[in-house]
């Protein structure tokens, strides 16, 4: 009880707006992470779905329009988004040779502001042959929108 008498208590009110302040900063921070997340979830939901309806163009809506994308795979590098496309649309030209597509995600982690990679597996389900493999991805957050910068494919 005597202890009382010797708090500072403007100190203590201090201390404890400080760290409701901490706790307001680093839960906000985690809500960002976790939109930021569902969000590529989401691109990564509308792939799989435009994939498997055989639909190359609107699979290609996830990644990045430019010049400067860049896909690794077995066969070498593409540049390029025109690029990309094309190699997608050579390797895949029917609904035969897309068959069904779905993801296993095994995780999605920040790099820097904006910038996420993930890692993960593909399967894909057809007539001809299934095909599987692994992925890791760039997810650079452009114009407000989450597009794929990097793809690595095997």
């Amino acid at each position: 009880m005597l202890y009382l008498y010797y708090l500072d208590f403007p100190k203590m009110k201090k201390i404890i707006l400080l760290l409701c302040l901490f706790s307001a900063f680093t839960s906000f921070s985690q809500s960002d992470e976790s939109a930021d997340k569902k969000a590529i979830n989401e691109v990564l939901k509308k792939q799989r779905l435009a994939w498997s309806k055989n639909n190359i163009e609107a699979y290609m809506e996830g990644y990045w329009k430019s010049d400067s994308l860049k896909f690794y795979s077995r066969s070498g590098v593409t540049t390029g988004w025109e690029n990309t496309l094309d190699r997608y649309l050579k390797a895949y030209p029917t609904k035969d040779h897309t068959g069904i597509l779905s993801f296993k995600i095994n995780d999605i982690t920040k790099i820097s502001m904006d910038v996420y990679y993930v890692l993960g597996e593909y399967h894909i389900k057809r007539d001809l042959g299934n095909a599987d493999g692994i992925f890791m991805l760039v997810f650079k957050k452009i114009n407000d929108e989450w597009k794929i910068i990097a793809d690595t494919s095997t």
